[in-house]
């Protein structure tokens, strides 16, 4: 390989930005506080959205997307904690608790059109809890908000630019 293109491949690899995100609240690989767990199912927890930030999205992104999601419910195929769509691109992150006006929330696996915490059914063992922020091509996605959770998960799947998770565990 000739000198100006090993130049030009570690140029790129320095310019280009993985999309990431990060919380003051949750950290990657560590226990979740019970303030951002659920409150009822035998959950004592405050139910509280935790803070999140993102940075580095792709060229193109026209909106953001969040999602909570656990891969190890016993439900054969995990459990939706919270869906929020039609997050407007210049937005890079969200408060703790925040209301999320003017942002469609779908139902989530608790029924709710809102942020559900951390519930596992005691002597589960470790859930892992994914929180992922969705960089996504187009300003608005048209679902109705009490659509299926799975539905949402796939068309965000189908049309993501990029996303970014940290994953953060609960235990009871």
């Amino acid at each position: 390989m000739n000198k100006a293109l090993l130049v030009l491949l570690t140029l790129a690899s320095f310019s280009s930005q993985a999309f990431e995100v990060s919380s003051s609240d949750i950290h990657e690989g560590q226990l979740i506080n019970s303030k951002f767990t659920f409150s009822g199912m035998g959950c004592a927890g405050d139910n509280i959205s935790p803070q999140l930030s993102w940075k580095d999205a792709p060229e193109g992104t026209k909106s953001f997307a969040i999602t909570v999601f656990d891969p190890d419910a016993p439900t054969g195929s995990g459990w939706w904690h919270w869906l929020a769509l039609n997050i407007p691109a210049n937005v890079s992150s969200i408060d703790q608790g925040s209301p999320m006006n003017d942002i469609l929330q779908t139902k989530n696996d608790f029924g709710t059109m809102s942020y559900g915490g951390a519930c596992p059914p005691v002597g589960d063992g470790m859930h892992r809890y994914q929180y992922t922020v969705w960089a996504l091509p187009q300003e608005k996605i048209d679902l109705p908000a009490d659509i299926s959770p799975a539905v949402v998960g796939y068309t965000l799947n189908s049309m993501a630019l990029d996303k970014a998770v940290l994953t953060a565990t609960y235990v009871r």
